[in-house]
């Protein structure tokens, strides 16, 4: 087994185990278990294992596993998190900008670039907030259209 895959197992046994709210606390955690990483070989080990930061029922972060699939997987964990997630949404031109609550704004993110839906040309996440980019000011309609309906479910 190779160094990326036995610490990739590591990484997947101590976020099982636990609830890992920060990189560096895993980081850290990581450490204790002989692996030192850099905080971008970190961010590249998240992505890869799909893990994302998401809130828990007391508001707090932690990372878990999004789930794989194709569009119907990616679809479904959309509309289980949207209606908990979504606060508000507007459009300004070709751009959507998705308020979330805190920390929800990542797995948000994630699940809309999964989906691939042919009006959207990227997202960017911060903590609170996506910012979609759509490739017009029709698909913006048509993307607020789609987030709207979460926020009346």
């Amino acid at each position: 087994m190779s160094d990326k895959k036995q610490r990739h197992q590591v990484i997947r046994e101590i976020v099982t185990a636990k609830a890992v709210a920060s990189q560096e606390e895993l980081r850290r955690q990581l450490a204790k278990r002989g692996w030192d990483v850099t905080q971008s070989t970190l961010s590249r080990d998240l992505r890869e294992l799909r893990l994302a930061r998401i809130p828990d029922a007391q508001g707090r972060s932690r990372y878990a596993f999004l789930e794989s699939g194709g569009d119907e997987d990616a679809l479904a964990q959309l509309e289980r998190m949207l209606p908990q997630l979504l606060t508000e949404v507007e459009g300004v031109q070709v751009l959507v900008v998705a308020r979330t609550i805190k920390s929800g704004a990542q797995p948000v993110a994630e699940a809309l670039d999964q989906l691939q839906w042919p009006d959207v040309a990227g997202t960017i996440a911060g903590d609170d907030t996506v910012l979609i980019i759509c490739r017009s000011t029709e698909g913006r309609e048509r993307v607020l259209k789609k987030l709207r309906a979460y926020l009346r479910a």
